[in-house]
């Protein structure tokens, strides 16, 4: 029997194409491809080239000073240039996907696509460089020559053995990281799949009999790298299209040589029984179910090859059902896919200026995979698989390459060990800090919401939670319990609520770790039916009416129990209208004394930074006595982020210079505030450019109390408000938090039905803190 390893072998982590596209995909991706613009990188200026002045300090005469500054010291390139956040992704078209040789501008696409990878996932930016050179060392001779350009070399799709002899080269005279994505980065995620599933077999990895299929790059590399972890050499072989490596075969190469074992078997179907690992990277169809009926007690069947695996993942549980089963598809469970690693190794690697990627880095990494499979899914995942949650077990063996937490293991893993092994020329001080600025990947609302985090967690708070049932609320309380955020009660039914948690795969349980209000069988029902018609009984509140809501209207219920003092505030709205819920919170909790009403504010968090816009979802046309109140509130909650508020009061008239009746309304609130609140930093009427920037300001006003930009915007209305806030979350790609109900006498927020469950966590931080600071307010002054 022969075997399909010498045919060009996909690369791990996209679509091989050894079948044709399907016609509808093509069409589409060439679309995709061809617009709005060709291609789909660009390069954008990071620094600003607005005038003339600009563009003195970006070229010439300013730019040398920083070349001068880097010939003095070369180590200052990599604060005075983008050299330390640059990466080449370099191919010579050889070896592309399962194209083969296509060629280095076919190519392109590929490159491309690798280079946004690497932007996405890990904040690299990228260069794609396509070489039409097959000669070994001109092509090493060509590469190293760009090292002054770039702070790490990604070498990609170059075919095999040559591939070996191009990087080894490198390594040996770049000082830079030189890493071949398509042996290492698959490597690194096999050996995680297969120390977890060998965990959970209860086998060790120096006993274990492994038995690949195919011998081009990516899989002597995997082997490599098993027995860099602890396998036998005695105890693999390998096999190809020609196949069993054995010793004295005419047909292998050096690197395959290694591992040719002597023995008189020649095909893959005399060497696969009692196999605990088999390792597919060749081609459709080569693993048979009888082979895998073969394999030992509990094997792990790793059928990598792209698009149709070595074995089919249904044919091969039925052929063996206790199998552990990877493929290289996103359609299945435990997907092999090199954008598990390579973002976060180079993230690491350039982050502490390493010289290279040694062993010791691309263990820790490995180790890191590992590990964090054993987490408990996070919503983000379980929204890529449609909803789906995967806990750690034979499913789940690595994580999702959807996981954003991936970049806060791997990238500090890989830089320690660089540290601890000698390679890092700017090894990292604090990496508490270090792994704060990478949060930013997982969560671009991590800086704005870290003083309210830290705040609820010096003293945690109940807040009730009135969609207790929604899969985004139970994702929420798990890393609200995780984190020792809140203190949670979830309005429910409890067999409906444990049943979802397991569903996916949560750990958090009622009782243990939040408490439970069943609106269907509570002891305080007639107490909360009460506390309702006390409340809204003069409202149009039947006793019969107050009697159904306490039973079926969670927001009642939740608003109820934080009047009454079972909890200290309240989310709820993941369904239904904002304006129903406030009219409840409204009967129910009440205004703050001496506020006229309710308002929302919006966070929406942006490339420039965090800005408020106020108010976006209550009063639609308010006076100017009720918009100087609201942008009081407003700042008092601005400064609850640890920010300083600066208001800015907006209109479509700059500073006076329309007497219409909006701009008139916006100068009274200012007025009113200057009044009432004279320590907070404002300005208005004015449009929105003079708001954002202190230079167009001070070509339109000779003084201004505002410094820079300005942070709280108050709009006239609520149709500006929230068609500002609406476009700048899509047009700025921007993250909301919010909206944040302001002026209630108790905590309570209206969560819109968009709202993810880290949007969730922030608002129960919010509300928390909100919490906190009303009981400090109440407690006697000689207890303060």
């Amino acid at each position: 029997m022969r075997n399909a390893g010498a045919r060009p072998e996909p690369r791990r982590g996209a679509i091989a194409l050894s079948k044709p596209v399907p016609s509808d995909l093509a069409s589409n991706a060439l679309h995709y491809h061809r617009s709005p613009r060709p291609g789909k990188l660009e390069i954008r200026a990071t620094k600003p080239l607005g005038t003339q002045y600009d563009l003195s300090l970006a070229y010439s005469p300013g730019v040398g000073a920083a070349c001068l500054a880097i010939a003095s010291d070369p180590a200052e390139a990599a604060e005075l240039t983008a050299r330390q956040n640059l990466v080449a992704v370099i191919t010579n078209g050889t070896a592309v996907l399962g194209l083969g040789d296509i060629g280095p501008l076919a190519a392109k696409p590929v490159m491309e696509g690798k280079a946004v990878l690497f932007k996405k996932f890990a904040g690299i930016d990228v260069f794609d460089i396509e070489v039409e050179e097959k000669d070994v060392d001109r092509l090493v001779d060509l590469v190293a020559a760009l090292e002054p350009t770039f702070g790490g070399i990604n070498l990609e799709d170059i075919k095999a053995p040559q591939c070996f002899e191009v990087e080894r080269k490198l390594r040996e005279r770049m000082k830079i990281p030189v890493f071949h994505d398509d042996q290492h980065g698959t490597a690194m995620v096999v050996g995680a799949a297969v120390l977890n599933a060998l965990e959970l077999s209860g086998k060790k990895l120096s006993e274990v009999r492994i038995v690949t299929s195919g011998a081009g790059a990516a899989a002597l590399a995997c082997v490599d790298f098993l027995v860099e972890l602890g396998a036998s050499p005695q105890n693999i072989t390998v096999t190809d299209i020609d196949g069993v490596v054995y010793k004295g075969r005419p047909s292998m190469n050096e690197r395959m040589a290694i591992y040719a074992r002597e023995t008189d078997a020649r095909a893959l179907g005399d060497v696969i029984g009692g196999a605990d690992v088999f390792l597919g990277l060749s081609a459709a169809g080569v693993l048979k179910p009888e082979m895998a009926r073969r394999m030992g007690e509990k094997p792990l069947i790793m059928a990598l090859a792209n698009p149709t695996p070595e074995i089919e993942p249904e044919a091969a549980r039925a052929a063996r059902p206790d199998a552990m089963i990877c493929t290289g598809r996103s359609d299945y469970p435990n997907q092999v896919n090199n954008v598990l690693c390579f973002p976060y190794i180079f993230r690491g690697a350039l982050d502490v200026g390493a010289t290279t990627i040694n062993e010791a880095m691309k263990l820790a990494a490995v180790r890191a995979i590992a590990e964090l499979a054993h987490e408990p899914p996070s919503d983000v995942v379980a929204r890529a698989y449609g909803g789906q949650s995967r806990q750690f077990g034979a499913q789940s063996l690595i994580p999702s390459p959807f996981d954003p937490r991936l970049i806060l293991r791997i990238a500090p893993a890989v830089a320690r060990a660089a540290m601890e092994s000698g390679v890092a020329l700017r090894p990292i001080s604090d990496f508490a800090a270090y792994e704060e600025t990478l949060a930013r990947f997982v969560f671009r609302s991590g800086f704005i919401m870290k003083p309210l985090m830290q705040a609820a967690k010096r003293d945690p708070r109940r807040v009730v939670y009135a969609e207790g049932e929604d899969e985004r609320v139970l994702r929420a309380v798990q890393i609200v319990v995780d984190e020792g955020v809140a203190k949670p009660i979830l309005i429910g039914r409890p067999d409906v609520i444990i049943a979802r948690l397991e569903r996916f795969g949560l750990s958090v349980r009622p009782d243990r770790d939040f408490d439970l209000i069943n609106p269907l069988d509570d002891p305080r029902y007639r107490d909360y039916v009460a506390t309702y018609l006390e409340r809204a009984g003069r409202r149009g509140v039947t006793p019969d009416n107050a009697r159904t809501k306490v039973r079926t209207n969670t927001t009642v219920i939740a608003a109820v129990a934080l009047v009454r003092g079972d909890a200290d505030a309240m989310l709820c709205g993941l369904d239904g209208r904002f304006k129903s819920r406030l009219a409840y919170i409204r009967d129910i909790i009440g205004l703050t004394p001496g506020v006229t009403d309710f308002a929302a504010m919006s966070l929406v968090i942006t490339a420039k930074g965090p800005f408020f816009i106020t108010d976006t979802h209550v009063r639609d046309d308010p006076a100017d006595f009720e918009i100087a109140e609201t942008a009081m509130l407003c700042a008092r909650q601005v400064r609850r982020f640890g920010l300083t508020p600066k208001v800015a009061f907006l209109s479509h008239s700059d500073f006076g210079s329309d007497d219409g009746a909006s701009p008139r309304k916006m100068r009274r609130a200012l007025e009113i505030l200057r009044v009432r609140a004279p320590d907070i930093e404002a300005d208005g009427e004015m449009q929105a450019d003079a708001a954002l920037s202190e230079s167009v300001r001070e070509r339109l006003v000779t003084s201004s109390p505002l410094d820079g930009e300005a942070n709280l915007l108050v709009m006239p209305n609520l149709d500006a408000a929230n068609i500002a806030y609406s476009l700048a979350v899509s047009l700025a790609d921007a993250l909301p938090v919010g909206p944040l109900l302001i002026g209630g006498a108790r905590p309570a927020h209206i969560i819109r039905p968009s709202t993810t469950s880290r949007g969730i966590v922030n608002l129960t931080a919010f509300a928390v803190v909100e919490a906190q600071d009303e009981r400090r307010d109440a407690r006697p002054q000689s207890a303060a």
